[in-house]
């Protein structure tokens, strides 16, 4: 059986991996891209069919090396990212710029070196991991809302120009995740259970949901979908109502 390829970026833990888990045992063929070389063959190691990568999304020619490697490439995810966190009047300005660059621009290098090859074999998905703070702001994050904006916007750009080339191209928005880089916030147990009874749905969302739509959204049932943005937050973006009783 010949197998799809998925390369999912920052990879190495929290919901890349679990993108990675998923996709291998949906049959996929995994590139495990992540800065941290040993980071990436932890998680090669415990799944089926995968080939571990290491680089810089911001890297043009890292990128292009780990498509090359992996070779065929149907479907990029989009998922590296960091967090720096402050009120934007103290933001410390190579900060705000490192977050843009990678979360932003790292997008865009490693999508348009996907994209190419994508070209060349007659289509592809890409799915870009943004948050709903790129929907709504949310204090102490600028930088983070800054660029998870811009990559929704990135998204529905690259949809409209690579549409015509069979790439379909969308964006997840993941809210309140228990893993990955809010694992910090959640270990405060006063924090997890606030932002826990926020959520019209009751609970924390976990990796495994995200991993669970970035596949659906690379799937053939998605195949008429294309610079969409997926919430996957239990209803929260919509529950300010919720938060303020009329009595």
């Amino acid at each position: 059986m010949t197998r799809r390829s998925m390369l999912i970026t920052g990879a190495g833990a929290g919901i890349g991996a679990a993108i990675a888990r998923a996709a291998s045992a949906a049959g996929y063929r995994v590139g495990v891209m992540d800065a941290d070389e040993k980071r990436a063959r932890e998680v090669t190691d415990t799944i089926e069919h995968a080939v571990p990568l290491t680089g810089d999304v911001r890297d043009a020619a890292d990128m292009a090396a780990s498509v090359r490697r992996l070779g065929d490439v149907h479907v990029l995810v989009n998922n590296a990212g960091i967090l720096r966190t402050g009120p934007l009047i103290d933001h410390n300005p190579d900060d705000f710029r490192l977050v843009m660059d990678v979360n932003l621009n790292g997008a865009f290098v490693a999508s348009q070196a996907a994209a190419r090859r994508m070209r060349e074999m007659g289509g592809g998905v890409i799915i870009n991991i943004a948050s709903i703070n790129g929907i709504h702001p949310s204090p102490n994050c600028g930088a983070y809302v800054a660029a998870k904006s811009g990559l929704i916007g990135l998204t529905q750009q690259m949809s409209i120009e690579w549409g015509a080339m069979g790439i379909r191209v969308n964006a997840i928005a993941p809210g309140f995740v228990d893993g990955g880089m809010s694992a910090q916030f959640y270990a405060n147990a006063r924090v997890r259970a606030r932002r826990a009874g926020a959520v019209p749905l009751g609970r924390l969302g976990t990796v495994e949901d995200v991993a669970h739509a970035a596949i659906f959204l690379a799937s053939d049932e998605a195949a008429y979908i294309s610079g969409h943005t997926l919430t996957v937050d239990g209803g929260v973006i919509n529950s300010v109502l919720l938060q303020l009783p009329r009595e």
